[in-house]
């Protein structure tokens, strides 16, 4: 299994429009900040495997730069303008590899058909549309060689879909965009190689973890490592990384983790 951190940026990313900060006048490459997104690599009998979790607007800047060709599944965590606004950029994969299975929860769902009503409406005037083979999340599932299972967590007064992932090498598990995971998500967290994982800022935030919730999380579940993703500009890499522990990291845009 190997992991790409297409972005790592919250829904504004880094640097944000008119801001002269230190970390958004930053020259270090790590505190530029695409919105965030993942994409998970497998080797299967038959071949090679691609998924991609969530596609933001910045989506079409990160395939060209990690030479994406062909995606194999693509799964969304929630309907938010950062993390799936890049949907109309999977056409030219269409193109050459037809349809894209993308999996969602129902109410994920809800939101994507009012979204991007032009693919799903049947009388919608135009070419080019986006083809998807939508795939309803019920509970654990399997694609690309792995077992996926949904971790739901709370988003301010929302659900997002976490993923935990699965195969014969190793454990990692995605959580964005969550201010509370709930105990019976805590318990599907255990035991990981990697947990990816919420950090939004230094102060606490009404619907993201911060960074000290965040390490609590981590020193509970004790993953054998843990990457810090969706972080504004408040944090810049070198001078939060002094301060974190051994087994904790932040994650930067084009990171590669092979489990």
């Amino acid at each position: 299994m190997k992991i790409t951190f297409l972005g790592t940026g919250t829904s504004v990313g880094v640097p944000m429009i008119g801001c002269e900060c230190e970390v958004c006048r930053s020259s270090d490459p790590r505190d530029n900040r695409l919105r965030t997104g993942l994409m998970v690599e497998t080797m299967v009998e038959g071949g090679e495997r691609r998924l991609i979790v969530d596609i933001s607007a910045d989506f079409r800047q990160q395939a060209l730069r990690e030479k994406i060709d062909r995606l194999d599944a693509l799964l969304i965590t929630h309907c938010h303008a950062d993390h799936v606004f890049g949907l109309d950029d999977i056409r030219p994969i269409n193109f050459r590899h037809g349809p894209v299975p993308l999996y969602a929860s129902e109410s994920t769902w809800r939101g994507l058909r009012r979204v991007f009503f032009y693919i799903f409406e049947t009388d919608y005037i135009g070419g080019g549309l986006p083809q998807l083979l939508p795939q309803v999340i019920e509970g654990e599932f399997e694609t690309c060689g792995l077992r996926v299972t949904p971790i739901p967590v709370v988003h301010g007064k929302g659900e997002v879909t976490g993923f935990r992932f699965d195969d014969a090498r190793g454990s990692a598990a995605f959580i964005t965009d969550c201010n509370l995971i709930p105990e019976k998500s805590l318990e599907k967290l255990r035991g990981l190689d990697l947990l990816i994982i919420d950090a939004l800022r230094y102060k606490p935030h009404p619907t993201h973890l911060h960074v000290e919730q965040s390490l609590a999380y981590i020193a509970e579940l004790k993953p054998r490592r843990a990457l810090l993703t969706h972080i504004g500009h408040d944090i810049k890499y070198e001078e939060a990384s002094r301060h974190l522990p051994e087994n904790v990291a932040l994650a930067y845009d084009g990171l590669q983790v092979e489990l």
